[in-house]
């Protein structure tokens, strides 16, 4: 690989990509292709997505509700249908002054809503110190503060009653289910990023049952949850004192449990 942009070096990414099982690896190429700055490094990048290191870790930066959020190795890379929860929080509370990104990952729910609200003050937290190092970066343009902790443990006590918006992109995934995963995340996010317990809702509920307190009169929470956890999730919420609805998006196979404080 000589030069970054000649068709033979851009056949060349997309036949290794393409033999290392890539989907989409003509779409792979371009943005390794228009990420790599020099031919070495291109050969590394195409070495490191066909070992299986996800995209975004090799290109260093995921597209996210038209922000590009860095992401690092080791941190949790955002999905795509977690900017249906972004949406659904944007619509519940539009006047949000104060916004918390609860297990954080990269911080891309709270860099999306800040960028969007425009002037709120954002608290990213999450307990991986990983994390919490690549949300700093992600969240400093918009004045946003990073604490280290496990959950509430880790928020400044004058949030209390303050926060219009309570994001909790928690971990889900039953722990029995953790090995059906694509190795993408099994081998390269954090477990504690992923596994949400014996039926994936260990973490929720604990969300659910310390939100309240959290929470500005009005103000909202919002979880993701896939389909068949929505009965349940919705009843943890309810058990603590939260009015509660469900929004879905097929096209994004998005399921969003949102709890109001009236």
């Amino acid at each position: 690989m000589t030069s970054l942009s000649d068709s033979d070096t851009t056949g060349a990414v997309v036949s290794a990509l393409r033999a290392a099982g890539c989907v989409f690896a003509e779409d792979e190429a371009e943005l390794i292709l228009t990420t790599a700055r020099t031919p070495d490094e291109l050969a590394a990048m195409v070495a490191r997505r066909a070992a299986g290191q996800p995209l975004e870790h090799v290109l260093g930066w995921a597209e996210f509700h038209g922000l590009r959020i860095l992401v690092e190795p080791g941190v949790f890379v955002p999905r795509r249908r977690t900017e249906f929860l972004v949406d659904q929080a944007l619509a519940q509370a539009p006047g949000a002054a104060v916004v918390v990104d609860l297990c954080c990952g990269s911080g891309a729910v709270g860099a999306a809503l800040a960028a969007a609200l425009g002037d709120a003050e954002l608290h990213a937290a999450d307990i991986d110190p990983a994390a919490v190092t690549c949300a700093r970066r992600n969240i400093a343009p918009y004045g946003g503060h990073a604490h280290t902790g496990d959950l509430f443990d880790a928020l400044p006590a004058a949030l209390r009653g303050r926060t219009g918006i309570l994001a909790a992109n928690v971990p889900y995934v039953p722990s029995g289910e953790v090995g059906l995963l694509p190795a993408e995340a099994r081998e390269h996010e954090p477990l504690v990023a992923l596994d949400g317990g014996g039926d994936g809702l260990d973490v929720l509920r604990r969300v659910a049952a310390g939100a309240r307190e959290w929470l500005a009169p009005g103000g909202c929470v919002l979880v993701e949850t896939s389909e068949h956890q929505t009965e349940d999730a919705v009843r943890a919420f309810r058990r603590a004192g939260l009015t509660t609805r469900v929004a879905v998006s097929e096209e994004l196979y998005a399921n969003v449990v949102i709890g109001v404080r009236d």
